[in-house]
C-alpha cells in the first residue's frame, strides 16, 4: 500500500515533470518559429503536441532504446540547441539526448555536446525557398496542404502558393473546399484557421493567401500572374500519368518541376530514402512518388535484401477502401470493385510487387502481389512472405529492423512498433510510411521463410513521403540529425 508521504512525492514529481514539459514545448516553438529548427523525437513530430503526448513519447523511447530518457534532459538539450547558433535544421532530440547520456563524461555541458555533435551543420548551404502548387485537391492534396501550412514556420522551405481545381471559383465551391480542409472524417480538424477570400478567389490559411485557380488544361495557366515562379507542381489528380501528359505542366509559365503522387510511366518512380539520390533534380524535371504501398514495403524489403537476401516472395496488401470503389453496388470497370466498399472485403490487383523493382532492381521478378480492399476508410497492412538466402530467426529479424529504425538512411521511413495490441486505427497519423509490427513476425523452423507485417497510413504516411521527395526535388532539405 502506498503511504500518504509517498503519494505526495509522486504528485510533486508529476507536477515538476509536466512543468518541464511545458517549458520543453516553448523551446520547441521558439526554435521552429525563430530559427527554423524543427525538433522530432525518434522521428515522431513534436510541433503542436500537448504535454501528455510528449510524455507518452518519452515512455515509448525508454522501451525503444532500452534506457529511460527524461523530459528534464531533453529540455536541457533543447535549450542548448537554442543557444548554439545553428542554421535551419531538423534534429532528433531523442537520439541526441540518448547519446548525451551515453557520453556525459566526454563533454563539460550540454551546449558543448551539441556544438561538437552538430558541427557539420555549419557547412550546409543556405536554402532558397521554393513555391509549390497543388494540382488537384482530393485526399492527398488536402493532407499535403495541411502539412505544408502547419509546418511552414518562417517559410524557409516549401511555400504553398496555389491550388488548381476544375471548379469555377464561386462562393459555394470555395467554401466547400475550405470546409473539406478544415474538417476531415479520418484525420480530424485542421489545427489552424481557414477562411474564404472571394474577391481574390483564394483561401486564407493561417493568415496566408493561397490562390485557388480554376483550370482544365495545365499548359494554359500563367502562374507568374499570381507572383509564383520556379514552382514545383505536385499533381494529385491521377489524370496525368506519363511523361508527355505530365510535361504539360512544364509548358505553363512559372514552373520548373513536376511531382506525381501516383506511379508514373516513363519517369523516375522514387521511394524517398531508398532511391531518390539516383535522380538529380538538376537532370530530371518530372518525378513520381510511386504508390503508398510501394513506399510502405520498399524500405523494409531493402533492409531484408541487404541483410538476408531475398530469393522470392509474395506481397498481400490489406488495403483500406478508396474513392475509386463504389459506396453501394454499381457498375465498375474493374472486377469486384463495383461492390459496396464499406460492406465487403474485395480482392483486387496491385502493381506494388512490380513497382518495387523500379526502386530496387535487384528484386526484379522475385515478387508476386495481390490486394484485398477492406471496410476501413484508412490504415492498411502489407504482409510480406519472403524466402531468404541466409538462415535467420525472429530475434535476428527484429534486431535488423530495429537497427534500421534507429540509424542509417531509412530512419524517416521505418517505425518500429513494440506493441502487442497494434490495430489499424492506431497507426492513423503516423508520418512513417512503414510501421514494422515486431510482435507479429514469423520465421519458420528452418529459418528461411520470413513473414513480416507492415502497417501504413496510406494517406498521411504517404503524404509525408511526398513532402520528403518534394523537398529533395526543390533542393530545400535542411541539415538533419537522426
Amino acid at each position: 500500500m502506498t503511504s500518504n508521504s509517498t503519494y505526495e512525492k509522486e504528485l510533486a514529481f508529476q507536477a515538476d515533470r509536466r512543468r518541464a514539459t511545458v517549458e520543453f514545448i516553448k523551446v520547441i516553438s521558439d526554435l521552429w518559429y525563430e530559427k527554423s529548427i524543427e525538433l522530432v523525437f525518434f522521428r515522431n513530430q513534436l510541433i503542436d503536441n500537448n504535454v501528455s503526448q510528449i510524455l507518452n513519447l518519452h515512455e515509448y523511447a525508454a522501451e525503444f532504446v532500452g534506457k529511460p530518457i527524461s523530459v528534464f534532459d531533453t529540455t536541457e538539450i533543447a535549450k542548448a540547441i537554442y543557444s548554439s547558433g545553428l542554421p535551419p535544421a531538423k534534429l532528433d532530440i531523442g537520439k541526441l539526448t540518448y547519446e548525451y547520456q551515453l557520453e556525459d563524461d566526454k563533454h563539460g555541458n550540454a551546449r558543448a555536446f551539441v556544438l561538437n555533435k552538430l558541427k557539420a551543420a555549419s557547412k550546409t548551404n543556405k536554402i532558397k525557398p521554393r513555391d509549390v502548387v497543388l494540382y488537384g485537391f482530393g485526399r492527398i492534396g488536402r493532407l499535403l496542404a495541411r502539412e505544408l501550412m502547419t509546418k511552414v514556420g518562417k517559410g524557409g522551405q516549401l511555400r504553398l502558393r496555389a491550388i488548381v481545381t476544375r471548379d469555377a471559383n464561386t462562393a459555394e465551391s470555395l467554401e466547400k473546399r475550405a470546409a473539406l480542409l478544415r474538417s476531415d472524417s479520418v484525420h480530424g480538424h485542421f489545427p489552424g484557421v481557414v477562411t474564404v477570400d472571394l474577391d481574390n478567389e483564394a483561401l486564407t490559411i493561417n493568415g496566408t493567401t493561397v490562390h485557388m485557380i480554376s483550370a482544365h488544361a495545365p499548359e494554359n495557366i500563367d502562374y507568374t500572374e499570381y507572383g509564383i515562379d520556379n514552382a514545383l507542381i505536385i499533381d494529385n489528380t491521377g489524370a496525368f500519368r506519363d511523361k508527355d501528359a505530365l510535361g504539360r505542366h512544364l509548358m505553363a509559365k512559372g514552373t520548373s518541376h513536376v511531382l506525381l503522387t501516383a506511379p508514373g510511366k516513363e519517369i523516375p518512380n522514387v521511394v524517398h530514402g531508398v532511391n531518390h539520390l539516383h535522380y538529380s533534380p538538376k537532370e530530371h524535371s518530372i518525378f513520381s512518388a510511386a504508390s503508398c504501398t510501394t513506399n510502405a514495403i520498399t524500405p523494409i524489403l531493402k533492409v531484408i535484401e541487404d541483410s538476408l537476401g531475398v530469393v522470392k516472395g509474395h506481397l498481400e496488401t490489406i488495403h483500406a477502401y478508396t474513392n475509386d470503389q463504389n459506396l453501394v453496388d454499381n457498375m465498375h470497370k474493374k472486377y469486384r470493385r463495383g461492390r459496396a466498399a464499406a460492406l465487403n472485403m474485395v480482392i483486387t490487383e496491385t502493381g506494388a510487387g512490380k513497382a518495387v523493382a523500379k526502386a530496387l532492381p535487384e528484386l526484379s521478378g522475385k515478387l508476386t502481389s495481390n490486394a484485398i480492399r477492406v471496410p476501413v476508410p484508412n490504415g492498411s497492412l502489407a504482409v510480406l512472405n519472403l524466402e531468404v538466402e541466409k538462415t535467420t530467426s525472429v530475434e535476428d529479424v527484429q534486431n535488423i529492423l530495429k537497427k534500421s529504425a534507429l540509424e542509417g538512411s531509412l530512419v524517416e521511413q521505418i517505425q518500429y512498433s513494440l506493441s502487442n495490441e497494434l490495430v489499424s486505427s492506431d497507426i492513423i497519423g503516423s508520418s512513417a510510411p512503414s510501421i514494422y509490427d515486431s510482435k507479429a513476425t514469423i520465421v519458420d523452423k528452418e529459418g528461411k521463410n520470413v513473414i513480416l507485417y507492415i502497417w501504413y497510413d496510406n494517406e498521411y504516411g504517404y503524404s509525408h513521403q511526398v513532402i520528403r521527395l518534394a523537398k529533395y526535388i526543390a533542393q530545400v532539405r535542411r541539415f538533419t540529425y537522426y
